[in-house]
């Protein structure tokens, strides 16, 4: 008669202890929803804009660099930063395309 109850107790237990994982499983969701997916969703579309680059696109590099894109292959981009002034950049380190005109606009 002592051993039915200590069963009983023990399966409640398992429950209780399943339970206990539920507020981290829910703040591991909620950490995925607010900070790695819109980072992976970033990365997508610089991904995407790097593939789409093309001659004569307008361009600002991380460094703050803009210019005119000249040639391009798969890791490497040629930049015109003025008449005669060419640089050789990572293709990686384009941050955004420029609406065209923007480079006349601001001379």
């Amino acid at each position: 008669m002592l051993i039915a109850p200590a069963f009983a107790n023990t399966a409640a237990s398992a429950e209780a202890s399943f339970m206990s994982f539920l507020p981290m499983i829910a703040i591991f969701a909620i950490f995925w929803f607010l900070m790695i997916r819109p980072q992976q969703k970033k990365a997508k579309e610089l991904r995407a804009m790097l593939d789409a680059l093309q001659k004569n696109d307008e361009v600002i590099t991380t460094g703050g660099v803009i210019g005119k894109v000249v040639k391009l292959n798969e890791q490497f981009v040629t930049l015109e930063l003025s008449d005669n002034v060419e640089i050789l950049i990572q293709r990686v380190a384009i941050s955004q395309r420029l609406e065209k005109g923007t480079l006349k606009n601001n001379k």
